[in-house]
């Protein structure tokens, strides 16, 4: 299975961006709002330049305390992105997330976002095939 694919069956494809410069705090209450996990860093709402996480912000807070919350989400994004296409397969998808233990990935074409990918998405996705497969092998095998 293909990102494109994946990308397909998302009852929501669009991705949400934040400006940098953002306030952490408003990072969260996005977050909190949408039931997300992540937002793009974006100057121009089209190209991701950086991630932030519900993750990254815990990590943090943990550190330094509530004062992050007035910080720009630019001083904690991850601005060495790991990014796929949609023509990436779903196993290579899921082989960059586990090695790299992250679970978004921004979908870039032409150094342009367009979608974000979950590890839920490609479990998801590898779910589907394999029930396929499955039926497929027991329909050739009880011969109908």
């Amino acid at each position: 299975m293909l990102v494109h694919q994946i990308l397909k069956s998302k009852s929501d494809d669009a991705v949400v961006t934040v400006p940098p410069g953002t306030k952490v705090s408003d990072a969260a209450k996005i977050l909190a709002e949408r039931k997300i996990g992540t937002v793009v860093v974006s100057a121009d709402g089209q190209t991701a330049d950086g991630i932030l996480s519900e993750r990254d912000i815990v990590r943090v807070l943990a550190k330094r305390g509530g004062v992050i919350l007035n910080d720009p989400v630019d001083s904690f994004m991850t601005s060495k992105l790991v990014t796929c296409s949609r023509e990436d397969s779903a196993d290579s998808v899921l082989q960059k997330m586990t090695e790299g233990r992250f679970r978004h990935m921004p979908v870039l074409e032409g150094g342009q976002l367009v979608g974000l990918i979950t590890l839920g998405d490609v479990v998801k996705a590898r779910l589907t095939e394999l029930a396929m497969e499955k039926d497929a092998l027991q329909g050739m095998i009880m011969g109908h």
